[in-house]
């Protein structure tokens, strides 16, 4: 074996994926096709969960001073993110090319291997690996398990057989970041007399832009549009003229909307855009791939470590489980936004309609959580305990006298047990997975806050944040849910 884990791609998607395995101690090379980063941002900015993620791994320094914000929006429709409470306000304008830089490095400091200017190709798999072929390489590379995290196009998914149903662009929208011009900014977007603009500050002094002209047909560009193409669809659609600006980054995309039927297939995976793309329409894209990582890396490294026993191999079945719904969500949401966001002004009443309904708190706070990733709920087993299956909002703990917090709880990656009424009985029951999760007795700082964690004595936390199991309310007992996510206990 090469490695235990072979990742095609390392985008967000792949980074993240190859940090989660090493820091559980496994091996990994990641395979890049290009042989420099191109300094390109599709995206943008985090959302809340994505915050929360970040910060659950120490990596929230590592992106210097982050613009915040508590406004998003759904299609346009403008929404107060601060409605959800929570301790991270979404980020904004921060460069996917940032983004990719930190991981990089971080995955780096982790001992990881990414090799770029290797080309994925084809696969052969069998009983105990995968062999992964390589543009020009004499010989091919072994793994026990290959994840695609290599886009849209995936070479991964096309080599493996993946079906990946819906539907093709209906249109084109152009994006460009530019350099030498003054806007106003038009974060969520306008709808205009002949289509969409938005328009966004980015650091640098450059301004990224987005349009779309109603009903500009999709077509099959092999390379980029010029930037004269660009500004005379600007200026068409908004009257200025941005023809002097110095361009930085120019492309196409459609809005089509597609899902793979199946996450795993044997030895093969697929996370983030290689899974599943649609319209970027508020920035989910990127923070959905990362949580897709973020789902499928202790799950692969329980796996692998536990070979034999310990966690099974069916536990991945519960990424495509967890996952595949997640993103058939996203493809919804983002369809009702596209309406929203490129429709003609037939569709003017709704979004009136909808800005009124946003009034309301609940309205306001059921698509807030939609658009950040907080309303995920995954299924955990039985029981009445609310935060069953949703992810552990951060809690201020003390610990043996010493401040702490649930997102510092979780920085190793691992699994927590977490104590809040000093029973000796429950951390003596969950002593055979020590090895695997860290059982920690602590207060909270106050009184637990009135909502789904109030009167609640314990929790367990998998590695990715999620409750896993909660008392009181929980059906299955605490045995039952340790055997579920880390495996057969061990003798102690």
């Amino acid at each position: 074996m090469d490695a235990s884990v072979i990742v095609v791609g390392s985008g967000p998607a792949g980074l993240m994926l190859a940090g989660e395995l090493r820091l559980a101690g496994i091996d990994v090379i990641v395979l890049e096709r290009l042989r420099q980063r191109t300094g390109q941002s599709r995206a943008i900015g985090f959302t809340i969960r994505t915050m929360e993620l970040f910060d659950q791994r120490g990596l929230l320094p590592r992106f210097g001073e982050i613009e915040t914000s508590p406004h998003g929006h759904f299609g346009g429709v403008p929404l107060n993110l601060g409605v959800l409470g929570t301790a991270h306000d979404g980020a904004r304008t921060v460069p996917q090319s940032l983004t990719e830089r930190v991981l990089e490095g971080w995955v780096r400091d982790l001992g990881v291997t990414v090799r770029q200017g290797q080309e994925f190709v084809r696969l052969s798999e069998d009983a105990d690996g995968v062999d992964v072929f390589v543009e020009g390489a004499h010989r091919p590379l072994r793994a026990r398990y290959l994840v695609g995290c290599d886009g849209g196009r995936s070479a991964v998914r096309k080599a493996a057989g993946f079906d990946f149903p819906g539907k093709a662009s209906t249109t084109e929208l152009f994006v460009a970041d530019v350099r030498g011009i003054d806007l106003d900014p038009k974060m969520t977007g306008m709808q205009v007399p002949g289509g969409m603009v938005m328009s966004a500050k980015l650091p640098g002094d450059i301004w990224r832009l987005i349009m779309n002209e109603r009903d500009a047909p999709p077509r099959e560009r092999p390379v980029p549009p010029s930037f004269d193409e660009i500004a005379d669809v600007w200026k068409r659609l908004t009257g200025i003229d941005i023809a002097h600006g110095r361009p930085v980054w120019l492309n196409a995309f459609g809005d089509a909307s597609r899902q793979i039927t199946e996450y795993r297939r044997g030895r093969v995976l697929l996370a983030g855009d290689a899974a599943h793309v649609h319209l970027p329409a508020g920035g989910q894209g990127m923070n959905t791939s990362i949580q897709d990582s973020f789902n499928l890396g202790w799950k692969l490294a329980a796996v692998l470590k536990s070979d034999p026993g310990g966690a099974p191999s069916a536990l991945l079945d519960t990424y495509h489980d967890e996952r595949h719904p997640v993103g058939r969500r996203l493809l919804a949401n983002t369809e009702a936004q596209r309406a929203l966001i490129l429709g003609s002004a037939e569709v003017g009443p709704l979004r009136e309609v909808l800005a009124e309904l946003t009034a309301y708190p609940e309205v306001e706070r059921h698509l807030a959580a939609k658009v950040t990733g907080l309303d995920i709920r995954y299924d955990v087993g039985g029981g009445t305990h609310p935060q069953l299956g949703m992810r552990m909002p951060h809690l201020e703990l003390i610990r043996d006298g010493h401040a702490t917090s649930t997102t510092r709880l979780l920085r190793p990656a691992r699994g927590v047990l977490l104590d809040l009424a000093d029973n000796a009985t429950l951390r003596r029951r969950a002593r055979p997975w020590a090895d695997r999760i860290d059982i920690v007795t602590a207060t909270p700082v106050g009184p637990l806050p009135d909502g789904p964690l109030a009167g609640t004595t314990a929790v367990l936390l998998r590695p990715d944040g999620y409750v896993g199991w909660a008392a009181p309310g929980s059906r299955p007992d605490l045995s039952m849910a340790l055997n579920r996510w880390f495996g057969a206990p061990t003798d102690v």
